[in-house]
C-alpha cells in the first residue's frame, strides 16, 4: 500500500508493516461506534449541567414560591389609610403597616403591598410617624393582594417543571436552583483528556527551523466538545516510552480549572506510525489493553488507532499530522463520543461530485470540499500538514477507492463546525441521507470482525 507523505509510516518500520490490513473507511466508523456503550446518566452540579441531556423530570420539590412574598419594594399593609407603623415581622392589625423589601415574607395580617412610590410618610396629630397614600398611587390602591406573590403561584408541589429529554439551557438551571436543586440527573457525556506530544512543538511564538506551532491546543477541545465530549484536561509530554507509559495510566495529575472527572476516553496526538520512536501501540500493550482499530485504509489519516484499556478507558491515537488528526477524529472520534453519549451514528450525505477523481485502489480518500454551484470540488491547500483547505471547506467528501466521475453522488460529511450538507437533489425521489431515522446505538450492518483483505485489488 502507498504510504501518505509525512504520516503513514517511517523507513524504520519493520517489514511486516507493509502488509497490515487496516478497516475501510466504513468499518472503522462502525467498529468505533460499536466497541462503546453509552456511559451511564448520574447527576452533576448545576454549573456542570449547560447543555446536557436532562434523564429525569425536574419537579417542584415543594410550592413555589413556598411562602408569600412581596413583589416590590415598601409597605405591607392592613386595610385602608392611614396606616400605623409597626416593627417589621409583627403581625398586622387593621390600619397597621410594616416595611417590606422585593421577595420578602408578608407578616401575619398583611392584605396587600403598598409601592415605595405610592407611600407617603408622615405625622399624624400627635406627631407619631403614619403611612399614606400619595405620590404615583393611583384610586384604590393598595387593592386586597395587590403586589402580593401568593404561594404556589408559579407551581404546586409535585409539578413538573422541566420534562426529560430536554437540553439544558441557562434558564432551565435558573428553574431547578429556584426550585432548590444543587444538581440536576443528565445522560452520560464523556469526559475527554487530551494528550499532546511531540518535543519540537511549541505552543506560542513564531516556530524556527526544526520547531512547528502546535495546532491541536487551540482546536481540540472546541472540536471535542462540538462532537458531544466533554473536553478535560489537556497534558503535554515529550516524545519518550516513559513519558508515553506514565501518561496514558490511570494516575494523572489534577490540572487547575480543569473539571475534576475521570476521563473517558484519551485522545493522543502522534506516536501512531510503527517506527521506534512511535509509542502508543506498545504502551496500550503493556497497560493490557487491546487494539479496537490499527489503521484505517483511507488517505489522510491511515495510522489512526483505538484502543481499550482494562479500567474501561478508551484511547484515540490521532496521526501527527495535522490534516490527517482531524480526518482520524471524525471518522473515528465523533462515532465513539456519539456512542459513548447516547447519540446516533453520525449523518452521512450524499454531494454531486464537481470533478472527477481518479480511482485510487484500495483506501477511501478524504477530501475537503467547497459547494460551487451545489457541486462539491475538492478544496486547495489540503496538502500533508496543510489547514488552509479545511479551514474554508464545506465538509469533506468520502471518495471511495473506484474514484467519481462528474456529477455523480458521492458520500460526504459535515464538519463539526460547519452547518449541514444541503441534501443532494436525485431525480425522481428525495435527496438521499444515509443512516437517516436510524435509531441510537443500531446500525445498518454490525461491525466487522477483522479488518479487510486488499490484496486483490492491490495486485
Amino acid at each position: 500500500m502507498t504510504e501518505e507523505p509525512g504520516e503513514e509510516r517511517s523507513s524504520a518500520d519493520p517489514p511486516e508493516a507493509t502488509h497490515h490490513l487496516a478497516h475501510t473507511w466504513e468499518e472503522a466508523r462502525q467498529a468505533a461506534f460499536a466497541a462503546a456503550t453509552p456511559i451511564p446518566a448520574g447527576p452533576v452540579p448545576l454549573h456542570l449541567a449547560l447543555g446536557r441531556t436532562l434523564h429525569q423530570d425536574i419537579v417542584a420539590l415543594q410550592d413555589m414560591p413556598h411562602y408569600a412574598s412581596s413583589a416590590m419594594d415598601g409597605w405591607a399593609v392592613n386595610g385602608t389609610g392611614p396606616w400605623i407603623l409597626v416593627e417589621p415581622g409583627t403581625r398586622l392589625a387593621p390600619h397597621q403597616a410594616s416595611p417590606i423589601v422585593t421577595g420578602g415574607l408578608i407578616p401575619p395580617g398583611g392584605k396587600a403591598v403598598l409601592r415605595s412610590e405610592s407611600a407617603l410618610l408622615g405625622k399624624d396629630e400627635d406627631g407619631l410617624p403614619v403611612l399614606t397614600t400619595g405620590g404615583s398611587a393611583r384610586p384604590g390602591e393598595p387593592r386586597t393582594g395587590q403586589h402580593i406573590r401568593k404561594a404556589g403561584e408559579e407551581a404546586l408541589e409535585g409539578d413538573i417543571l422541566v420534562k426529560a429529554g430536554v437540553l439544558l439551557n441557562p434558564a432551565h438551571l435558573a428553574l431547578a436552583a429556584l426550585a432548590g436543586y444543587d444538581e440536576v440527573p443528565v445522560q452520560g457525556k464523556p469526559m475527554v483528556r487530551l494528550l499532546l506530544t511531540g518535543s519540537e512543538v511549541i505552543g506560542e511564538g513564531m516556530p524556527l527551523p526544526g520547531q512547528v506551532r502546535d495546532t491541536f491546543g487551540p482546536q481540540l477541545p472546541a472540536v471535542v466538545n462540538m462532537l458531544g465530549g466533554i473536553a478535560g484536561e489537556q497534558q503535554r509530554i515529550g516524545d519518550s516510552y516513559a513519558e508515553w507509559l506514565a501518561a496514558l495510566e490511570d494516575v494523572v495529575p489534577e490540572v487547575p480549572g480543569a473539571p475534576d472527572l475521570p476521563a473517558d476516553v484519551v485522545i493522543t496526538t502522534g506516536g501512531t506510525g510503527k517506527s521506534g520512536t512511535d509509542h502508543l501501540r506498545q504502551a496500550v500493550a503493556e497497560l493490557g489493553g487491546r487494539l479496537v482499530i490499527d489503521g484505517i485504509a483511507m488517505r489522510p489519516g491511515h495510522p489512526a488507532v483505538l484502543a481499550e484499556l482494562p479500567d474501561g478507558r478508551f484511547v484515540l491515537g490521532l496521526p501527527g499530522n495535522p490534516l490527517a488528526a482531524m480526518m482520524a477524529l471524525c471518522t473515528v472520534g465523533a462515532p465513539l463520543l456519539a456512542a459513548l453519549g447516547h447519540g446516533a451514528l453520525p449523518e452521512i450525505q450524499e454531494v454531486p461530485s464537481g470533478s472527477i477523481i481518479e480511482p485510487d485502489p484500495g483506501r477511501t480518500r478524504l477530501m475537503p470540499f467547497r459547494l460551487v454551484y451545489g457541486m462539491a470540488s475538492p478544496a486547495q491547500h489540503t496538502g500533508p500538514g496543510m489547514m488552509r483547505g479545511l479551514a474554508s471547506a464545506d465538509g469533506v467528501m468520502v471518495v471511495p477507492p473506484h474514484g467519481v466521475q462528474l456529477g455523480e453522488l458521492v458520500p460526504a460529511f459535515a464538519l463539526p463546525w460547519g452547518p449541514p450538507i444541503p441534501a443532494a437533489a436525485d431525480p425522481g425521489s428525495k435527496a438521499k441521507t444515509r443512516n437517516a431515522g436510524r435509531p441510537a446505538r443500531t446500525a445498518a450492518k454490525p461491525a466487522a470482525t477483522g479488518p479487510v483483505d486488499w490484496s486483490a485489488l492491490l495486485g
